[in-house]
């Protein structure tokens, strides 16, 4: 058996341990943590996802000039000797497209490796808890799953919409109540401890320490363990929604959440549900962003999730009837074209087949995203993108030198397409994962 095929082996039979005895508490998972096995696929997903340095400056490619094996033979005797502590989470400030910046904090590549080994241990434990409505960060969802969900739920009326915001919700998880909860799934003190250090580890910005030992909320957005902690904690939500005999059920409220983002959808969402909600949150110390937080009535009124709008719309084709339109918000549609923007600004003077190939990366992570079957609309979308794709492309090669360039001469867009096989967006369709796959 492969690494891969011993991790999946050990999950599922955690999985259906914990969907059997659902107040079955796992004591005994610590010294899964250090197989060797385990311990390499942790790196080679951690090694997938890339990133930069943590805050002692070392990379994928210094661990693997001194030797991987190594490494994880260092990391699993410091775990079995249990004298490994994480070091400070290195924090960085990412822009985000109103202006704002995002926080992000990033850990050494060991911890990254150790906290990977630990949720793949304990993933699936949550994972046979989870409601169905939860889509954000889990094995075999995608964001994909969530739109199609929403789009049903206004098919069948529940068009009384409350997109909620929650204000910074991954620095301001409570530490006690998180760890609580957690330990009513898992007893063993040593995988709580490992959580409970990365929790506490300091935050070093420009130099300066921030949190440590006396910090008690928050996890940093950007640590492998993070998403599945987050999930963690806002199960709680999602189980007072589904409840059968609950406030919201009685009311027919439904809730389609993606990590800390959700919209709660019913025929009438009553005030009071709404009440009751915030003061839930108000237990769990959490705070709701009022001024974000907005009722839309989906009929008269779209609304953006996900980087889709969700919009009711008078059918163009002559059947005098609306339906459900679902394509790619105007901030989404914006910010690829920032994207590419920036990418012909950095690579002023790539071969054309180089050019196409990285356009091509982008092109088509977008338009796979934004492509439902059968559920969203993006060919408008995607003419647009055309259109953009046509003027910076004679732009770029008119600017490339004082002459105009040969690909300028010939139509630079239709060129590429042509014979360096840049992506059409207008008639990309893209190969696409059947939905229960």
């Amino acid at each position: 058996m492969t690494d891969a095929e011993r991790v999946r082996d050990l999950q599922h039979k955690l999985y259906r341990k914990a969907k059997q005895e659902k107040n079955f508490r796992f004591y005994v998972l610590y010294d899964k943590v250090s197989l060797p096995h385990l311990l390499r696929e942790a790196y080679k997903r951690c090694r997938v996802n890339g990133g930069c340095p943590g805050i002692d400056g070392i990379s994928y490619a210094d661990i693997e000039q001194d030797g991987q094996e190594n490494f994880l033979s260092e990391i699993k005797a410091e775990l079995e000797s249990k004298t490994y502590r994480p070091q400070a989470v290195l924090r960085i400030e990412i822009p985000k497209a109103n202006g704002k910046k995002r926080p992000l904090g990033i850990p050494t590549i060991k911890d990254r490796v150790i906290q990977m080994a630990v949720k793949l241990v304990i993933e699936p434990i949550f994972e046979a808890d989870f409601e169905e409505c939860s889509h954000g960060f889990r094995p075999r969802r995608s964001a994909d799953r969530a739109v199609r969900e929403i789009k049903q739920n206004l098919i069948e009326g529940k068009c009384d919409v409350y997109d909620a915001d929650l204000s910074e919700y991954f620095d301001t998880i409570p530490h006690t109540e998180l760890l609580t909860l957690i330990a009513k799934r898992i007893s063993d003190n040593d995988i709580l401890h490992l959580i409970k250090m990365w929790l506490k580890a300091p935050v070093n910005k420009d130099g300066n320490y921030t949190g440590g030992k006396h910090n008690k909320v928050g996890t940093p957005q950007g640590g492998v363990i993070s998403p599945l902690l987050a999930n963690i904690y806002l199960h709680l939500l999602d189980k007072a929604v589904n409840r059968p005999d609950g406030q919201f059920h009685t009311h027919g409220i439904r809730i389609v959440r993606y990590a800390d983002d959700f919209v709660l959808m019913a025929g009438k969402i009553p005030e009071k549900s709404i009440g009751y909600m915030k003061a839930m949150f108000n237990r769990m110390k959490l705070k709701l962003n009022e001024e974000k937080s907005t009722f839309i009535n989906a009929y008269e009124e779209a609304f953006d999730f996900l980087g889709h709008t969700f919009r009711y719309d008078w059918d163009l084709h002559g059947r005098h009837c609306k339906y459900w339109n679902v394509e790619p918000s105007t901030k989404a549609q914006k910010k690829i074209r920032m994207k590419i923007s920036e990418y012909l600004k950095e690579n002023g003077h790539k071969a054309p087949e180089k050019l196409a190939q990285e356009l091509n990366r982008i092109l088509r992570g977008w338009i796979n995203y934004y492509s439902v079957p059968g559920v969203t609309y993006p060919n408008k979308a995607k003419r647009k993108l055309r259109q953009y794709l046509v003027m910076k492309l004679t732009r770029y090669y008119k600017r490339k030198s004082q002459r105009k360039s040969k690909l300028h001469k010939q139509g630079a867009f239709r060129v590429l397409v042509k014979t360096f096989g840049l992506i059409d967006p207008s008639k990309y369709t893209p190969k696409l994962t059947p939905v229960n796959a």
